[in-house]
């Protein structure tokens, strides 16, 4: 990629020290370089907002304060580096504090400062446009669609809790079975939120012994403990002005749970062997497949802490309360297996369709990419059909039973599944041994809106 060409401006009234400079910076292709003499011909420009402009403090037609305020006005991003005769620290100062980048003496090595001010202005520059890129492209890979595939209503309201959890700074906590993507609505919050720029902490407390969770959220000193040879940041540290999850959090310990609770009352925290009090700013968001009022009701957690902790409940449904979203995840994840391992695109027939349709996924989302993963493995060509959906079919028929539904709405699932597999009224019938009327009945009915 092309390095992209900057706009430097070289202001100064000495015509034999323009020219040189002006040599000098020219000698790299990338720079763009225009002089000028005079304060009114730089100032007829500057509607050109350089990159970069190194001004002669001392010009006879304007002075180097009202010239740097008045390019600050027209063109706030541009970076001037102030070149002048008088070694004057209070005019060095005051003209930084009103936004110069730099302050250079004219001497014998004057060119070579400007051109290292010039190049660490660019280097500036250059990582702040890749920071830029960096947050535009976490933005769209964290977009709410983009991260939780679906179009269920079930889903469209947890988008719509998101959406109001990142305007503000209140805590989240998230509720759901195992596998249906808690962590990703964590993420998703932070990095559409004001914090986005700052760290993403993710802790599963059931992963950490008892023994070890007060150090891995609050820090330790070297010598805290055998072991501890040296300081370490605990895991609230680490999210400074950032997002905490807290993954799991029913799995905490009461004893820690009391000590979180203090710590986040307090927004301080002490680490581990220090007497020392940390201040921190982080957002928290928790999540949990267990029911926490229930844990309260058995004195396995502890209320206050709840209440601290709950702020906004997003109650994630499982795949199976989502409608028709199995399908458009299960092609999603065939497609994401695929490209990452540089296979043909494989299509999932309507049978293989319907059969995942008829399954209510105990593992939710994280099952179905498992399942879908296998699938293409099996599949010799470019079509994943039923007998590579490695589902029991009794799981299927459990499954389907825990869902749940009206006898109406069993019928017209088994009468449409049949219609759809044999696209003939009179096979559909034959097979599920009723009559033509029947099946006739029920599709008006759902023609019409009844049920």
């Amino acid at each position: 990629m092309a390095r992209k060409k900057y706009k430097i401006f070289i202001v100064d009234d000495n015509n034999m020290f323009l020219k040189v400079l002006y040599k000098f910076i020219s000698m790299d292709e990338t720079y763009d370089v225009h002089s000028f003499s005079t304060a009114r011909e730089f100032l007829e420009h500057l509607s050109e907002k350089p990159d970069i402009v190194s001004l002669d403090y001392t010009l006879p037609d304007g002075n180097g304060k009202d010239i740097l305020l008045k390019i600050k006005e027209i063109s706030p991003l541009t970076q001037v580096v102030i070149v002048s005769g008088q070694n004057d620290i209070n005019t060095a100062i005051d003209l930084l504090k009103i936004g110069a980048y730099d302050y250079i003496v004219k001497g014998v090595d004057t060119r070579e400062k400007i051109l290292i001010a010039i190049n660490k202005i660019i280097e500036k520059i250059e990582l702040s446009d890749e920071n830029a890129i960096l947050r535009q492209a976490i933005k769209k890979e964290y977009d709410f669609k983009n991260l939780i595939k679906g179009s269920s209503k079930a889903i469209d309201n947890v988008f719509s809790l998101m959406a109001r959890a990142a305007q503000t700074n209140i805590n989240v906590s998230v509720i759901g079975e195992t596998g249906t993507g808690k962590e990703l609505v964590a993420k998703g919050i932070h990095y559409n939120s004001k914090r986005s720029n700052k760290p993403f902490v993710p802790v599963n407390i059931s992963s950490i012994p008892d023994t070890l969770i007060e150090s891995e959220l609050f820090g330790y000193e070297k010598g805290a403990f055998t072991g501890a040879d040296g300081s370490k940041a605990g895991k609230i540290e680490t999210a400074e002005g950032g997002t905490l999850f807290l993954d799991e959090i029913a799995e905490m310990n009461l004893a820690t749970q009391a000590k979180l609770l203090r710590v986040l009352q307090e927004r301080e925290l002490t680490r581990l062997g220090s007497n020392k009090t940390i201040k921190f700013d982080v957002r928290v968001i928790i999540a949990t497949h267990r029911n926490l009022t229930e844990q309260i009701q058995k004195g396995l957690f502890r209320e206050d802490l709840y209440f601290r902790l709950m702020g906004l409940t997003i109650d994630l449904p499982p795949l199976r309360e989502r409608g028709n979203d199995c399908l458009l995840l299960a092609q999603h994840f065939v497609n994401e297996f695929c490209d990452d391992n540089k296979m043909p695109r494989k299509k999932i027939s309507e049978e293989a369709q319907n059969k995942l349709k008829t399954y209510s996924y105990p593992g939710n989302v994280r099952e179905l990419k498992a399942l879908m993963e296998l699938a293409c493995v099996l599949a010799d060509g470019n079509i994943i059909d039923p007998v590579h959906l490695n589902i029991n079919p009794l799981n299927v028929k459990q499954n389907l039973l825990a869902q749940e539904k009206t006898l109406q709405e069993y019928n017209e699932e088994i009468i449409f599944y049949f219609v759809n597999k044999y696209k003939n009224v009179r096979e559909a019938a034959r097979r599920l041994g009723v009559g033509k009327s029947t099946i006739y009945r029920y599709m008006n009915e759902k023609e019409n809106g009844e049920s």
